[in-house]
């Protein structure tokens, strides 16, 4: 995650994680540090799993106070294990405490899902397939999630609605055809842009080729289905296929042939990775007792 990026679309989204979180003020912070103290602070992981996130969780902290300092001891992408150290940050002990939820949430999330997305790629290794991610995810948390995808090992769909045309269901109802739909997104959407049409039946597939979509999704249609599917369109269009597509079911996948499989279970059903601040200490050697 650059620089540009991190000014322009990361750091009012931390503020507003933030603001949601100290209204006001912490009181349970101001209430035993009245008073900015140095201090540091240790991040452990609790389980085994891929990290990412590790620039957002550091922002957190120097977004509350540009003196805080965080020493990494991995990188995004890495492998850890239950028990690792992660990172030492070191600041106002009240920074450390305030900004220690908010923090946390973001890394968590992110580096479930990037483990996750690991897991489910590796059952497709081999395979050439592309594992997609999708629109499903918390509201103003899509950079955060589809940047851990990429960590963990998949690919991005589209960001956002201006990226790309995708027809579904319900657009080709309001255009009354896939055909229809097709001609009209051709006429509307400037010539770069590839055009993918969801389909349910054998029927829509043969009407999206002779359309001439870019990309065909075969949305949740049997494993039969889409092998005729596939040899249907014989290499005239990319082939993605979604519905339900987890890292339980994905193996099953490997064999239909087709180029991509999306699945929102990356971003909406990935548990988060636990990972704990701990062994706070003062760096003044005062110590109440």
């Amino acid at each position: 995650m650059n620089k540009i990026t991190q000014k322009l679309n990361v750091d009012d989204l931390i503020l507003q994680a933030l603001r949601e979180d100290i209204p006001g003020e912490d009181v349970s912070t101001n209430a035993v540090v009245p008073e900015a103290r140095p201090g540091t602070v240790d991040l452990i992981a609790k389980e085994d799993g891929i990290v990412a996130g590790l620039e957002v969780f550091a922002r957190v902290f120097t977004l509350l106070d540009d003196q805080t300092q965080v020493e990494f001891l991995c990188e995004d992408g890495e492998k850890i294990r239950k028990g690792q150290k992660l990172a030492v940050v070191t600041g106002d002990i009240r920074v450390l405490l305030s900004g220690e939820r908010v923090a946390l949430n973001y890394l968590q999330r992110m580096s479930g899902i990037a483990t996750y997305t690991h897991q489910t790629v590796s059952l497709l290794e081999g395979t050439g397939i592309t594992l997609l991610d999708t629109r499903k995810t918390s509201p103003n948390n899509r950079i955060f999630e589809k940047y851990a995808v990429r960590v963990g090992g998949g690919s991005n769909h589209r960001t956002g609605l201006s990226d790309g045309v995708l027809l579904k269901d319900n657009h080709i109802g309001a255009a009354g055809s896939v055909t229809r739909a097709v001609k009209m997104a051709r006429e509307y959407a400037p010539f770069v842009r590839k055009i993918e049409v969801e389909v349910e039946t054998i029927d829509q597939v043969r009407e999206a080729v002779e359309a001439g979509a870019d990309i065909i999704m075969l949305d949740n249609m049997s494993d039969d289905a889409m092998r005729e599917a596939v040899k249907l369109i014989a290499g005239r269009a990319k082939v993605e296929c979604s519905g339900n597509a987890t890292r339980e079911n994905i193996s099953r996948l490997k064999d239909i042939g087709v180029d991509y499989v999306s699945s929102g279970a990356l971003t909406h059903s990935a548990p988060v990775l636990d990972l704990s601040m701990k062994h706070l200490r003062p760096l003044d050697g005062e110590v109440e007792q």
